[in-house]
């Protein structure tokens, strides 16, 4: 089975891109059951990929229904170690504006319930989560957008909600004075998953409109979302284009050595089933 080192997680919308060339289509069965769809391995120039559609060809999962630890196993299993995630967003400033890209560097988690954490089950691990994108690949993705002439935004703070239903304006107020410079339903647990997993993480977030919390705007509408999406969508797969055959081919960063000092039970009293479910992760610290 051909491997992938980076993979692109396709957000709402964005389920192929054009000029890749498809090697394999493959079905991980991975410990934590299915993941959203099958993963597509294919050509963009040199470099092979994994494609993954977030919720599902034919956009079947609600964000807090997204198998996020099968999608981030499935694709540690391929060989990735850099993920670019695609997400629509709606816009907490003035500056961002609908159809503009937007390269985050921080999170606030605002999910209710969501498992976000491959520890537990009689395993304890802290992972330093103060940066949560990749700083090598988030500096790439930008300067790539740039470069193409995008109107691209980077040091915003993604704030993550539950869903599926839009913001009150209260909540979009209270956000905005947060600090909040994007909102979207996806990033959590993903980022957290990916960096236990020790994959380097960076996203390209697609801004489609102003929340409620902009006088004088329509309010965010399901159909707002699709149609500027679909304008905006061909700036995200320029960008990956252009940016993978940049992707160094080592990497630099702290991100794949995340884990190294985060387990914190004694290897001899991990149970059997956890450590058959995390070897693919962490096997190389407990053997």
């Amino acid at each position: 089975m051909a491997e992938a080192k980076i993979a692109i997680i396709g957000g709402t919308g964005l389920y192929s891109i054009e000029g890749a060339k498809v090697v394999d289509s493959v079905d991980v069965h991975t410990p934590f059951g299915k993941t959203s769809d099958c993963i597509t391995l294919a050509k963009i120039g040199e470099r092979t990929v994994a494609f993954l559609p977030r919720h599902g060809a034919g956009h079947r999962h609600l964000p807090s229904e997204i198998p996020v630890k099968a999608n981030i196993w499935a694709l540690k299993y391929l060989g990735v170690e850099r993920i670019i995630s695609v997400s629509a967003v709606g816009s907490l400033k003035e500056e961002i504006r609908p159809r503009d890209v937007v390269i985050p560097d921080q999170i606030i988690d605002r999910t209710k319930g969501r498992p976000n954490s491959f520890f537990g089950n009689g395993v304890v691990g802290h992972v330093s989560f103060a940066d949560p994108f990749c700083p090598v690949m988030s500096g790439l993705l930008y300067e790539t957008g740039i470069q193409l002439g995008h109107a691209a935004h980077r040091n915003e703070t993604y704030v993550c909600m539950e869903g599926p239903l839009f913001s009150t304006r209260a909540e979009s107020r209270l956000y905005r004075s947060w600090g909040g410079g994007v909102i979207g339903m996806t990033a959590v647990p993903e980022a957290k998953l990916a960096r236990e997993a020790e994959i380097c993480y960076a996203m390209i977030a697609l801004s489609t409109d102003y929340d409620c919390w902009k006088e004088g705007e329509e309010d965010v509408t399901i159909e707002m979302v699709f149609d500027n999406l679909k304008k905006a969508q061909g700036a995200a797969k320029e960008m990956i284009r252009a940016a993978i055959g940049r992707v160094p081919t080592e990497r630099s960063c702290a991100c794949g050595s995340a884990a190294r000092f985060a387990i914190a039970t004694d290897k001899n009293l991990i149970p059997g089933q956890a450590k058959k479910e995390l070897d693919l992760f962490y096997g190389k610290y407990w053997k």
